[in-house]
This record gives structure tokens, sequence and C-alpha cells, in this order.
């Protein structure tokens, strides 16, 4: 009697275990959202490294002398790209957390982490420099100067980590019925 208990029990394991991994196999979130996830919340970043975002981030620190709401306290520039950094932060766990149970999704994750990954270092030192230029005032040849070491030395890499992401995530978006609009 305990033998053919112990042959159900180790039949049962068997079969909770297989079901399990079917469950877990079939878990991953719909194209759309994995999509969206992944690839669309990158467009936060899409400016890396260009003058627009050299723009707006001089722009936080930016009094107009006969606009008195437009008086700054001296770190707006700074808290913006913390927040910019805590979003994106936020955003890399998102998709670590992604499932990605086929090859085309394993490397679109994979492009976005390393998008993510090398960008927020820079957010973290070289932009957060830049915004501290910008908030306290430092001659404009100056922040120029950073922004200009900036380009040289992250663009192209950035340029190119993108782009490999917009094209596996077209074909993705594609194979999946996902209406994107693309520039």
């Amino acid at each position: 009697m305990t033998n053919i208990l112990k042959s159900l029990s180790g039949k049962f394991y068997v079969a909770l275990f297989l079901v399990i991994s079917v469950f877990f196999q079939s878990c991953s979130e719909p194209a759309e959202k994995f999509f969206d996830v992944a690839l669309l919340n990158t467009n936060t970043i899409v400016d890396f490294g260009t003058p627009i975002l050299a723009k707006h981030i001089n722009d936080e620190a930016t009094e107009y002398p006969n606009i008195p709401s437009s008086k700054k306290k001296g770190n707006e520039a700074l808290t913006n790209v913390q927040n910019n950094v805590l979003y994106m932060e936020k955003a890399l766990k998102d998709v670590k957390a992604l499932s990605a149970n086929d090859e085309k999704r394993k490397v679109i994750k994979a492009q976005s982490i390393a998008l993510y990954e090398y960008v927020i270092p820079v957010y973290k030192k070289e932009y957060t420099a830049y915004a501290k230029l910008c908030d306290a005032k430092a001659p404009q040849a100056q922040k120029d100067e950073l922004i200009n070491l900036i380009r040289q030395k992250y663009n192209a890499g950035f340029e190119k980590q993108y782009a490999a992401l917009v094209s596996n995530g077209k074909a993705f978006a594609k194979d999946n019925n996902i209406d994107v609009h693309w520039n």
C-alpha cells in the first residue's frame, strides 16, 4: 500500500511541476504591453546627446526679468535631471521584469536594458554636472564645452543602440499587428 502511495505522490509532483511550467511559459505579457514597456518608453530618452536635451535642461534654470513667476530657487535643472534618472531607473526595472519567452522578445528586452544602462550613468554624471552649471548660471561656453563632450563621447553609441532597438521593435510590432506610427 505504501509503495502505491509513493508511486502516486511521485507522479502527482511530476504532473504538478508540468502544469506549473506550462502556466509560467504561457504567462507572458500581451505583445502590446511588452512593446510599450520595452520600446515605447524609450521615447523619453530619444533626445539623449542632442542640443534639444541640453536646451531643455538649461531652460529649467532660465529666469526672465519681467516675469516674477520665473524666479528660480537655483536647483531646477538639477531636480529635472534627477527626476529623469528616477524615471529611467523605474523604466529599466520594468523592462527587466518583462517575460521574454521567445527569441524576438529576448533580443528586444536585452537591447532595451542595454540602452537604459548606457544612458543612466551619463545622466547621473555628465548631465548632472551640466545641470549644476545651468543652475549656477555658468558661462555658456563652459556649458557648451560639456555638452559637446557628451555628444562626442556618447551620441554615436546611443544612436547605434537605439536604431537597432527600433528596427527590431518595428518587426515585432508588424508581427504582432501593433498599430504604431513611426516618424
